[in-house]
């Protein structure tokens, strides 16, 4: 049920930010969070406009009814008012559930292959030409970090930044193990094989959200090697990061110098440090919630791209979506996949708080 006073400390709260937006004592960080925090109520007021408005038209409509000579139309009113006002109240519930403060975020993505040899690494191509193809599409920038490919355009292991506001809200469930079912290019007999390659989805941390001291980490330096452009093999540019706490260890070589890699690597040592962080947080709080949409766990199976049938099925939801390539070429049909594990994850965050 919709609290109407809190709606209207949403309307008030509203003004009151915009009003020292506009008064121009704000600056600099604080001026960047009452902005966001604008742009988040500015999402829900059309919403509380729209429920106001209906519960009024109610009210009113009760009041007609006690007119002989309005009676029918009041009676007409009453029951449109009342079909309307649950999708309003649903809607409005939906948009009132807690955010995750990530969702804004860019992203970090890892691909792995997984079993299966060379038809991984090329399975693991085909995810990342996904990504590309659909981060692309939403007006995003992607940027690839470390690669390790293989002979046939697959990739042993590909990390790469994809850059766009609201990009982590978008992605964050397309962590897991994603398995494919078809005739490997290298396969003569013709035999459909099945092999998988895991995704996983971090939001790239900021320097302000990790603190990462000197004293914790190791940069080696070494001599890039492999495909990357003209500098490789010939100046020693390439990084390695240990954080000895966390056991974790990052390298960067693909770009031109050793600078550029060392703040691609610290990026995504940051990013794995406040995924780890936001994890144990979770964990600590048990608000960690094991939902029909996964963890987020990396080793968790989440969907399967067969191709003799065209399809591509979310085990987690249980979506069969026959449109494989449009989903694999960053579609509609993934925004469709994407779309559906959001509201699921949405219902059953309603139904916790029931």
């Amino acid at each position: 049920m919709i609290v109407e006073e809190k709606l209207r400390d949403i309307q008030r709260r509203a003004a009151d930010v915009e009003s020292q937006m506009n008064s121009g004592a704000a600056s600099g960080d604080e001026l960047t969070r009452l902005s966001k925090e604008y742009s988040r109520l500015n999402e829900i007021l059309p919403l509380i406009s729209e429920y106001f408005q209906v519960v009024a038209g109610i009210s009113d409509a009760k009041e007609m009814q006690s007119d002989p000579e309005l009676r029918e139309i009041a009676n007409e009113q009453l029951v449109e008012l009342n079909h309307v006002l649950p999708d309003i109240e649903k809607r409005l519930q939906i948009a009132l559930l807690p955010r995750d403060a990530a969702d804004d975020n860019s992203v970090i993505m890892e691909i792995r292959a997984g079993v299966g040899g060379e038809e991984s690494a090329l399975f693991a191509g085909d995810l990342y030409n996904q990504y590309k193809s659909y981060a692309l599409r939403q007006g995003w920038k992607v940027e690839v970090i470390e690669e390790n490919a293989t002979s046939l355009r697959g990739y042993k292991e590909i990390v790469f930044k994809i850059d766009g506001a609201g990009a982590y809200g978008r992605m964050k469930f397309e962590s897991g193990i994603h398995r494919v079912q078809r005739v490997p290019e290298t396969e003569a007999g013709g035999r459909i094989h099945t092999s998988a390659a895991s995704v996983a989805v971090m939001p790239e941390a900021k320097e302000i959200d990790v603190v990462i001291e000197d004293k914790d980490i190791r940069i080696d330096i070494f001599r890039a090697s492999g495909a990357g452009g003209q500098h490789v093999n010939k100046t020693d540019s390439a990084i390695r990061i240990t954080h000895f706490p966390s056991g974790i260890v990052v390298t960067c070589q693909n770009e031109r110098s050793q600078l550029q890699n060392k703040i691609a690597a610290m990026a995504v040592l940051r990013s794995k440090l406040y995924e780890k962080q936001r994890s144990e947080q979770e964990s600590a709080s048990n608000a960690s919630r094991k939902t029909m949409v996964g963890s987020g766990d990396r080793s968790e199976k989440i969907r399967t791209y067969n191709f003799p049938e065209q399809r591509v099925t979310d085990h987690r939801i249980k979506l069969t979506l026959y449109k494989l390539d449009d989903i694999l070429a960053g579609g509609a049909g993934l925004d469709e996949m994407i779309d559906a594990l959001i509201a699921a994850d949405q219902l059953e965050q309603l139904a916790n708080m029931e």
